[in-house]
């Protein structure tokens, strides 16, 4: 195994904690610097009320200005119909919906129990997407831990992908660490089980959050468990605005450092990367959390001016 795959969340989980509101010309300009940098899969935003996320109240501006970027895997994060009827009349058609494996937080993210929700998905895509033309992405939250229920038992987990699966098979699963509690050998055992009981109806990927300092550590779990692709956050930036004391995402740039060190291909050039993250870091309100970029800048591009010389 030389390559793994990135999804820079930035631009919509990264981005949605942010109490300032970020202009749509910077979003913009942060999502082409990202697209330069070389990612090939990217969350672009969401479209949800204004009310519930004020900071994605310009997402049609957003992807007005953007559109899905040449080459560019583009996903978008929608709540319910009325998001899913936005986000493809804008263009999209690689959807998000986000179910939580605790009913707890399941109820304070969307108001209802997990078993209602996934009722709801299953309504929403027999509406809205009957003849399964569109890629669909589910967010497992609290795979892990839960802010109000504490640990997540593993079966709860398999239980609801099973049902999942039986509504539409070959979805993708992001197996999310919502409050960055996860340890690393939770992570390696969940994967494991979710790969082996549905790898061949499905992709998996891990989120994972760097509240207690295990992010990256848990990388490599999901690394060992067989995970190929992983959600990260420009800057380190993020968190859930329904799980309280979460930090941000796993930095993109401590995860491209990492995989650089250990010899594996992200496709990400982390010159530009460290780029596109002065746009990110900058924000008034953003709170930074990447190892990386606290490291002298030639250090951890080092590998890369060397191949230029």
């Amino acid at each position: 195994m030389d390559q793994v795959e990135l999804v820079e969340v930035g631009p919509r989980d990264g981005l949605q904690n942010i109490p300032v509101f970020v202009p749509t010309e910077t979003k913009v300009a942060l999502i082409h610097a990202l697209v330069a940098a070389g990612f090939r899969r990217m969350e672009l935003g969401s479209f949800v009320g204004p009310k519930a996320v004020p900071q994605m109240r310009d997402m049609e501006a957003v992807a007005e200005a953007v559109g899905v970027p040449p080459g560019v895997r583009a996903m978008v994060l929608v709540p319910n119909a009325r998001g899913f009827q936005r986000a493809i009349a804008a263009g999209y058609r690689e959807i998000e919906l986000v179910i939580s494996v605790s009913d707890a937080h399941n109820r304070a993210n969307v108001g209802r129990a997990t078993r209602d929700s996934v009722e709801d998905l299953r309504r929403l895509l027999a509406e809205q997407d009957p003849k399964g033309r569109l890629f669909i992405r589910i967010g497992l939250a609290t795979s892990f831990h839960c802010p109000f229920a504490g640990l997540t038992e593993e079966a709860d987990v398999l239980a609801l992908v099973r049902q999942l699966a039986a509504i539409r098979p070959g979805m993708e699963y992001a197996v999310a660490d919502t409050t960055g509690m996860a340890l690393p050998r939770h992570v390696q055992s969940l994967c494991g089980r979710l790969l082996e009981e549905f790898g061949g109806e499905g992709t998996f990927i891990f989120h994972g959050h760097d509240t207690a300092g295990f992010g990256i550590a848990n990388v490599l779990a999901a690394l060992e468990a067989g995970i190929r692709t992983f959600d990260t956050a420009v800057g380190g930036l993020g968190g859930c605005p329904f799980a309280p004391g979460a930090s941000g995402n796993i930095a993109t740039e401590d995860a491209v450092y990492l995989f650089q060190r250990m010899g594996i291909e992200t496709g990400i050039d982390m010159g530009r990367l460290m780029l596109a993250g002065d746009i990110a870091t900058s924000l008034p309100g953003a709170v930074v959390a990447s190892h990386a970029r606290a490291m002298p800048r030639e250090r951890t591009v080092e590998r890369r001016l060397a191949m230029a010389r």
